[in-house]
């Protein structure tokens, strides 16, 4: 009776042992469910507008960019150490929030207030076809008073762009003061940008 007790003892006391396993192998899943979850909830937490700059406080980075055309001015970093605010928009033809923001920038460049501070708005063209910006901007109207023809992006990343729109706000003597990210409507404007470049000038 004994010998025949011994196995029953020596099953329960084995049983546990791999069902421990199952559970050791969840718990790598269940710290990446939960990191995932983390990054998540950081990534569409607040306004993806006010996305932190690691240029904002410091000088926009040097850089010089040929013009869409010949007869029509370029962009260099020297454009935005003026003694005005300058607001530096990134944009593209093949960037669908861009045309839907392209409106507001109209209305913003054509803002007697602005034009009478010495407030000027400018363009990047972001890793697109010189042609192709041309053509957007005869078709759709052209609120800048200079672009330069970023092809390579190289400019862009200097800048920290995350996508195209993006608007930084820049001082007289060439310091980042603000970064938009994202297509600007009237609201924005009137309620971000506006008061925005309004610090910029003091």
């Amino acid at each position: 009776m004994s010998e025949s007790s011994e196995p029953s003892l020596s099953a329960e006391t084995d049983a546990p042992a791999p069902s421990r396993r199952p559970r050791l192998i969840l718990v790598p899943l269940i710290v990446f469910a939960a990191i995932a979850a983390l990054l998540l909830v950081r990534l569409f937490a607040g306004d993806d507008s006010r996305l932190p700059s690691a240029l904002i406080g410091k000088d926009v980075p040097h850089f010089t960019l040929p013009p869409l055309a010949a007869g029509h001015p370029g962009l260099s970093d020297s454009d935005l150490r003026q003694g005005h605010v300058t607001l530096v928009n990134v944009f593209a033809s093949w960037c669908v929030p861009c045309h839907v923001e392209h409106p507001a920038l109209l209305s913003l460049s054509q803002n007697p207030t602005l034009a009478k501070e010495g407030v000027s708005l400018v363009g990047i063209a972001y890793k697109d076809n010189s042609e192709n910006v041309r053509r957007f901007l005869n078709a759709a109207g052209d609120p800048f008073a200079r672009v330069g023809a970023d092809t390579s992006g190289d400019t862009g990343i200097q800048f920290g762009v995350y996508g195209v729109p993006e608007t930084y706000i820049v001082k007289g003597d060439g310091t980042v003061a603000y970064k938009f990210v994202g297509p600007m409507d009237d609201d924005a404007i009137a309620s971000v940008i506006l008061p925005e470049i309004e610090k910029a000038r003091r």
